[in-house]
C-alpha cells in the first residue's frame, strides 16, 4: 500500500537550494528537513482523521491502527541526494488475538482496498486526494519561514563584516 506524491515544476528552487550555503542546505537537512517533516506531520494528522471517520460506530475499536499511522524521515531518494518523508502504517500485531494473527498493515489494508466480505472504505488515498495540496501549502510556507530565519541569522552575524 503506497501512495507516493511527486511536486514538479520546481526545478528552479532546487538550483536556487542548491547555491545555499551550507546553513540552509546541511546534512542534517536543515529548514527543507523541518518544513517536510511538518507537511507530513499534517498529512499524518488528516489521515488518522479520515480513519475515525470510516470506522464502524456498532464496531469496537482498540485505537492500534489510528495510534500506528506515523510520520518518519525516509532514506534519501535514489539516485541523489535529497529529503523524504513517509507517512505510513507501523506494523504492530493486535494483542490478545486468538486464531490467525492480524497486524495493523493488514488492518489497513482491509480498510483501504476492502475483501469479499468487506466494503473498501478508502481513507489514505482520500487524505491525499482531499488534503495533499493544502499538505504542499504547508511545506512552502514553512520552507520560506525557515529560509527567511536562517537569511536573517546570517545577517546579523555579518554586520560587523
Amino acid at each position: 500500500m503506497k501512495v507516493e506524491m511527486h511536486i514538479s515544476g520546481l526545478n528552479g528552487v532546487l538550483d536556487t537550494l542548491r547555491s545555499l550555503p551550507a546553513e540552509i542546505v546541511s546534512k542534517r537537512g536543515g529548514p527543507v528537513k523541518l518544513a517536510l517533516a511538518k507537511g507530513a506531520r499534517f498529512l499524518r494528522d488528516k489521515e488518522r482523521e479520515n480513519l475515525r471517520t470510516v470506522l464502524d460506530p456498532e464496531d469496537e475499536s482498540t485505537g492500534l491502527l489510528e495510534e500506528n499511522i506515523i510520520s518518519s524521515r525516509g532514506k534519501a531518494p535514489t539516485g541523489g541526494k535529497g529529503e523524504r518523508y513517509l507517512v505510513r502504517v507501523k506494523r504492530k500485531m493486535y494483542p490478545g488475538r486468538e486464531g490467525e494473527q492480524v497486524s495493523t498493515l493488514k488492518s489497513a489494508h482491509l480498510k483501504e482496498y476492502g475483501s469479499m466480505n468487506q466494503p473498501a472504505k478508502s481513507f489514505i488515498r482520500r487524505t491525499v486526494l482531499e488534503s495533499g495540496g493544502q499538505a504542499i501549502t504547508v511545506v512552502v510556507t514553512e520552507l520560506n519561514r525557515r529560509i527567511d530565519l536562517v537569511v536573517k541569522k546570517l545577517a546579523a552575524q555579518n554586520k560587523g563584516r
